[in-house]
C-alpha cells in the first residue's frame, strides 16, 4: 500500500513563528502563559504544555500581574494590550503579520468611516475575528456565510473584509451579491484580506485528494481553515475522513485500498501526520 503525506500541509508561517517564540521562552526556564490555545490542535497544545506553557483565558489574564503572556497568531483586540499595560504584563506578541496588517486596515477605515458599515466575513467568536471586531469598538458586522449577506443595509456604504482563513470562492460570491444590490448612492469597497498561504492550499490539496483511494485529513475540530480544506477533500474524494489523532483511524477504512493520502490544516504539525502514517503501517 502506498502512503503519502502531503508536502503542502502543516503549519503556516504564523503558527510556526508563534510556536518558535513559545519554545524559545520556555527553553530559558521562563514561566510563560498563552492567551488561548496557541494552535487549534490538541496534541500540539499538549506537547507544549509538557514543556511548561500555561494556557489561560481572558478572565485568567485579569488576575495576573508581572508575568509574561504570549499572544498567538490569531491576534487580539486593543483591550487586551490595555489590560497588559495596566497589570504590568510583558506581551510576547506572535500575532501573524497578515492578521496585524488586517487589524490596522480595519482600524483606519473605522476611524474615517462615519456611518458606514464595516463588514467582516468570518466566524463569530473566532479569536481572529474578535481581534478584528475589537478594532471597531465592537461595531463591525460579522457575517459567517453567503446566506447572511442579505441582512446588510444596501442603502448605506459597505466596507468588506474577510477573516484571513476563509474560503476565497465564498468571499467572491459575497462581493458579487453586494455589487448587484448596493444602492447607486452608496459606496461599496471590498478588500482582499484572505491569506494566500492558506488560499493557495485549496487547489493543491484538491489535486492531492484526487490521487489517493483514501484521504485522512488530520486536524483539530476547532480549526476554521481545517474545515474549509477538509470540505474540499470531501468534494473531490468522498472517501475522506477527518481525524484528530492516530487513535481515530479505523482498520476497516483500509480494506481494498491501495493508496492513502495524509494531509492537514495550517494548524496540523508534521509530526502528527507522521504518527498517522506509522499507525497505518502497524495496522498492515
Amino acid at each position: 500500500m502506498k502512503i503519502e503525506i502531503d508536502k503542502g500541509s502543516g503549519f503556516c508561517s504564523g503558527v510556526t513563528t508563534a510556536i518558535k517564540k513559545a519554545e524559545e521562552e520556555l527553553a530559558r526556564g521562563v514561566t510563560l502563559y498563552c492567551l488561548g490555545d496557541i494552535v487549534h490542535n490538541g496534541m500540539e497544545c499538549e506537547r507544549l504544555r509538557k514543556l511548561g506553557l500555561i494556557t489561560i483565558n481572558h478572565d485568567d489574564m485579569r488576575e495576573l500581574h508581572d508575568v509574561k503572556v504570549l499572544l498567538r497568531a490569531h491576534g487580539e483586540p486593543p483591550e487586551t494590550y490595555e489590560l497588559a499595560r495596566k497589570n504590568n504584563i510583558e506581551i510576547i506578541d506572535a500575532t501573524c503579520p497578515v492578521v496585524l496588517k488586517l487589524q490596522q486596515r480595519i482600524k483606519t477605515q473605522y476611524t474615517s468611516a462615519g456611518s458606514s458599515q464595516i463588514v467582516i466575513f468570518g466566524k463569530r467568536g473566532h479569536a481572529e475575528v474578535l481581534g478584528l471586531v475589537g478594532q471597531t469598538h465592537s461595531n463591525a458586522i460579522v457575517i459567517e456565510s453567503f446566506s447572511e449577506v442579505e441582512r446588510l443595509d444596501f442603502s448605506r456604504d459597505i466596507y468588506l473584509y474577510s477573516q484571513t482563513t476563509k474560503s476565497l470562492d465564498e468571499y467572491h460570491r459575497i462581493i458579487n451579491y453586494i455589487q448587484e444590490h448596493i444602492s447607486p448612492d452608496a459606496t461599496f469597497r471590498s478588500f482582499d484580506t484572505i491569506c494566500r498561504s492558506v488560499a493557495n492550499r485549496m487547489p493543491s490539496i484538491s489535486q492531492f485528494a484526487t490521487c489517493h483511494d483514501l484521504i485522512l485529513f488530520v486536524c483539530g475540530r476547532k480549526s476554521s481553515n481545517g474545515k474549509v480544506l477538509f470540505n474540499e477533500c470531501m468534494r473531490v474524494n468522498p472517501n475522506s475522513h477527518l481525524i484528530e489523532d492516530p487513535g481515530e483511524i479505523r482498520s476497516e477504512w483500509l480494506k481494498g485500498i491501495t493508496s492513502v493520502g495524509i494531509c492537514g490544516a495550517t494548524s496540523t504539525p508534521k509530526w502528527l501526520m507522521e504518527q498517522c502514517r506509522d499507525a497505518i503501517q502497524e495496522m498492515l
